[in-house]
C-alpha cells in the first residue's frame, strides 16, 4: 500500500475520532470520505480562528479554499504546515528550541517584523518583499514562487539566518512532464533562465528540461528566491537554510528521482544536493523530528498531543 492510500484510510479514522465530522465534503466536484463537511475543523482548535484571520488579513488564499476559508481535505500539506507551525508565532521559546535542533549555532529565534504590526516567529506563504524573480505575479500563495513558511534566527556570532520551510505530506510526483515544454514552458524558461545563468547562481548548470521537472522545479525556484532575499538582506539576514519537511514514511517522494538517468542521484535529497553549489543549505527532515523539541517546552502538551494523534501515529 502506498503512503498516500495508507494516510487516506487513517484520515477516515481521524474524521470520526478527532473531528467528529461525517465527512462527505466536496473535492474536485465529488463528495469524499476524507474531506470534512466543516472545513474549519481541519485546523487545530487552539489556533483556528487566529490562523484563518491571518490568511484573510494578508490576502493569502487557502489551497482548494471553501468560500475563502481552509480546505476540508484532511491530507492537505498546507493545513499540516499550519497545524504544526502556527502556534509558534508568539512562542519564542519553542521557535528557538526547534531552530536550535536544526542548527546548533542558533542563539535564538527572532520576530519577523514586516512593519505592519503583525510580527511573529513564523510567516506563511512568503514571497519576498520585492519581485526578485521578475515573475508575472507577486502575490502570496498564488501564481508566484513562495515558500510555505519562514523563520528567522540570530546566530551565535551575531549574524541572522532565514529558514525557508517547504512542507509536504502525501505528495508524490510520478511521470511528471517538464515545465519547460510547450508555450508556457518557453515563458517559464524566459523568466528563470536569466537567474540560472548568473555567475552567483546557487544552482549548478543543468539541463533545463530536467531541472524544470517536479519536484526539482519548485526547489529550483525556492532556492533562487532564498538566494535573492539574502542578497537583499531581508530581515537583516546574511544566510539561509532550505528545509524540506517530508514524512519519513513517504518513500514515494523521499526515495524517488523523477528524472532517473538524466539527473544524478537515487533519491530526492541526493539528486537535489548534487545540483547545489552549497549542498549544506538544503536539508530534508521528518515533521516529527522537526517539531519534537516543542515537547520539552512549557504549555505545549495540547498541540503536541494533537499532532501525535493526527500526524505522527505510525500504527
Amino acid at each position: 500500500m502506498s503512503y498516500l492510500e495508507d494516510q487516506r484510510q487513517k484520515a477516515i479514522q481521524h474524521r470520526d475520532l478527532i473531528f467528529k465530522d461525517p465527512g462527505g465534503g466536496i473535492f474536485r466536484n465529488l463528495e469524499r470520505e476524507f474531506v470534512l463537511s466543516n472545513p474549519a475543523l481541519n485546523i487545530w482548535a487552539g489556533v483556528r480562528e487566529d490562523a484563518i484571520a491571518y490568511f484573510k488579513r494578508h490576502d493569502i488564499p487557502f489551497w482548494d479554499n471553501v468560500n475563502g476559508g481552509p480546505t476540508g481535505h484532511i491530507l492537505s500539506s498546507q493545513i499540516a504546515c499550519i497545524n504544526h507551525l502556527y502556534f509558534l508565532r508568539q512562542r519564542q521559546d519553542v521557535a528557538t528550541a526547534i531552530l536550535q535542533n536544526v542548527d546548533n549555532k542558533v542563539r535564538c529565534a527572532l520576530l519577523l517584523d514586516n512593519g505592519d504590526g503583525d510580527s511573529g516567529y513564523v510567516d506563511f506563504e512568503v514571497i519576498g518583499k520585492e519581485n526578485y524573480l521578475k515573475e508575472k505575479s507577486h502575490s502570496r500563495g498564488a501564481n508566484s514562487t513562495s515558500v510555505d513558511a519562514v523563520m528567522l534566527a540570530e546566530m551565535q556570532e551575531g549574524t541572522r539566518k532565514l529558514f525557508f520551510i517547504e512542507w509536504k505530506y502525501v505528495e508524490q510526483y510520478k511521470n511528471q512532464p517538464s515545465k519547460a515544454e510547450g508555450e508556457n514552458g518557453l515563458t517559464r524558461t524566459n523568466i528563470y533562465k536569466p537567474h540560472l545563468d548568473k555567475p552567483d547562481c546557487p544552482i549548478l548548470p543543468a539541463d533545463i528540461t530536467e531541472l524544470f521537472t517536479e519536484p526539482y522545479y519548485q526547489l529550483m525556484r525556492q532556492t533562487l528566491l532564498a538566494h535573492e532575499m539574502i542578497k537583499a538582506k531581508e530581515y537583516g539576514a546574511t544566510d539561509y537554510q532550505h528545509l524540506h519537511i517530508i514524512p519519513k514514511e513517504n518513500k514515494d517522494l523521499r526515495e524517488v528521482n523523477t528524472v532517473q538517468g538524466k539527473l544524478k542521484g537515487t533519491n530526492l535529497s541526493e539528486t537535489w544536493t548534487r545540483l547545489l553549489k552549497s549542498p549544506e543549505k538544503y536539508k530534508v527532515m521528518d515533521p516529527k523530528d522537526f517539531i519534537s523539541p516543542a515537547k520539552k517546552c512549557k504549555d505545549t502538551l495540547a498541540v503536541t498531543v494533537y499532532m501525535e494523534q493526527r500526524y505522527w501515529d505510525e500504527s
